[in-house]
C-alpha cells in the first residue's frame, strides 16, 4: 500500500469520497490530491521555492522597493518580503492565480496564512500594529466580487494579531492592467492612484502593506507615497506578497 495513504481520519476519508466526485488537483503541477494533502500535493510543497527574506531587513526585494519610495527627506527603511519566488516558467505562480483569477480562496487563503506564519516568525514584523491591502478600484471590485489583495491581508492580520483596515486607502482612479507595461509605464500608470481616505486613521508605529504579487513595486510605491501623506516619517511601511518577481 501507499505509505501516503496510511493514517486515515474520518475526515481525510470524507475527503477521499468526495475526490470521487469532485477530484481534487494540485494547484502547482495538476496532480490529483490524496486525501489528506491540501491545494499541493506534498513533493510540490516541499519544493516550494521560499525567499526566506522574512528574517533579512536587507534583501533584494526590500532594497529594490526601498529604492523607489526612498526621497531626499528622511524616510525609515522599508522591510519587504514574499512567501515565494513567482517565476514566469514555474508552476508556483500558479498559486497566486487561482486566488486572482480563478476565485480559489482556499487556495489564496492557505499561502496568505503561510505568509501570516513566516512574518509573525520573524521580530522584524513583531512591531506591526496595521495591515493595510492595496485597494481596487470599485469597478474593478465590483466585477470581481472580491479584493484578492485584501484576502491575503486578513490572514497575514490574523497571524500577526494586528488589525486589518480594508479601507485605509482608496483608489482615486481607475488604472490600466499592469501585467504587459514597462517598469517606467507601471510607474507613471499608478502615479497618483491612491490616497487616504478622508476622517481619522488610526495610529500606527509599523504599517504592513499587501499584494499579491511583488515585481517592479510600483504598485506598492504608490500606496507607501499615499500612506505617507498621513503619517509621520518615524512610523516605518513595509511590504508583503505571496510572490516576487526577480532574485
Amino acid at each position: 500500500m501507499d505509505p501516503r495513504l496510511t493514517g486515515l481520519t474520518l475526515k481525510t476519508s470524507l475527503s477521499a469520497l468526495l475526490d470521487l466526485v469532485l477530484p481534487r488537483v494540485c494547484v502547482v503541477c495538476g496532480r490529483p490530491l490524496l486525501p489528506q494533502e491540501r491545494h499541493l500535493c506534498s513533493e510540490c510543497l516541499s519544493d516550494l521555492p521560499e525567499t526566506r527574506y522574512f528574517t533579512l531587513g536587507h534583501n533584494p526585494m526590500a532594497d529594490r522597493f526601498n529604492a523607489k519610495v526612498q526621497v531626499d527627506e528622511y524616510e525609515p527603511y522599508a522591510y519587504a518580503a514574499a512567501l515565494y519566488h513567482y517565476r514566469a516558467d514555474a508552476g508556483y505562480k500558479r498559486i497566486s492565480q487561482a486566488l486572482k483569477y480563478r476565485r480559489d480562496f482556499g487556495t489564496g487563503r492557505w499561502a496568505a496564512r503561510l505568509l501570516g506564519t513566516r512574518l509573525a516568525a520573524s521580530p522584524l514584523y513583531a512591531d506591526v500594529d496595521l495591515v493595510v491591502p492595496v485597494p481596487l478600484h470599485w469597478t474593478r471590485r465590483w466585477r470581481r466580487g472580491y479584493n484578492q489583495a485584501a484576502v491575503i491581508a486578513r490572514e497575514v492580520a490574523r497571524a500577526l494579531g494586528a488589525p486589518c483596515a480594508e479601507r485605509m486607502l482608496r483608489r482615486c482612479r481607475r488604472t490600466r492592467s499592469q501585467t504587459r507595461l514597462s517598469g517606467e509605464a507601471k510607474a507613471a500608470n499608478v502615479a497618483g492612484a491612491f490616497a487616504p481616505r478622508g476622517g481619522r486613521l488610526p495610529q500606527a508605529r509599523h504599517i504592513l502593506l499587501i499584494d499579491d504579487v511583488f515585481t517592479t513595486g510600483a504598485t506598492l510605491a504608490a500606496c507607501h507615497r499615499a500612506l505617507r501623506t498621513a503619517y509621520r516619517p518615524d512610523t516605518r511601511i513595509s511590504v508583503a506578497t505571496l510572490g516576487a518577481v526577480g532574485e
